[in-house]
């Protein structure tokens, strides 16, 4: 890709968070909660543990950063994270449910603001985070496994 070239990123399946056809992922299976919000459960399995009985922080963010992605391709938006904050409030547990959640909360031109969240079964909140992605198309751009064309 050459400086200032946009290409439309395309969805193979092999996403460490998302992707089905990866081995060693999460495999998380995010669901539509309203015209821009999605919302996933998930049970962390001990390879993805940071201290003891917890999952490692870089696994939290990762699961931020997957449902404010699939929250701006349930608004419409095919893009890739520009930023991200992240307040690390409790540990996140491994080998229980937790619920993760994203929320579209601002679009200008191609830039899509976000918000997501990690509680537990009680719906205590463990991981927060707000970021913005830039939008490098419409989700019906490619046809890939996101949007298959028939």
């Amino acid at each position: 890709m050459r400086d200032g070239e946009r290409t439309v990123p395309i969805d193979d399946g092999r996403c460490f968070a998302c992707g089905p056809k990866n081995p060693i992922g999460l495999c998380l299976d995010f669901e539509r909660a309203g015209s821009d919000e999605v919302f996933c459960w998930t049970v962390l399995s001990d390879e993805f543990q940071g201290w003891q009985n917890i999952a490692h922080g870089g696994i939290g963010m990762t699961l931020l950063d997957e449902a404010m992605a699939h929250a701006a391709a349930a608004k419409g938006y095919r893009g890739v994270t520009a930023s991200m904050n992240v307040r690390f409030r409790k540990p996140v547990p491994l080998n229980v449910p937790v619920a993760i959640e994203g929320h579209v909360i601002w679009q200008r031109r191609n830039v899509v603001g976000l918000r997501a969240m990690v509680r537990d079964e009680d719906g205590t909140l463990l991981l927060e985070g707000e970021g913005s992605f830039v939008s490098m198309g419409s989700v019906h751009d490619a046809d890939d496994r996101r949007t298959p064309q028939e």
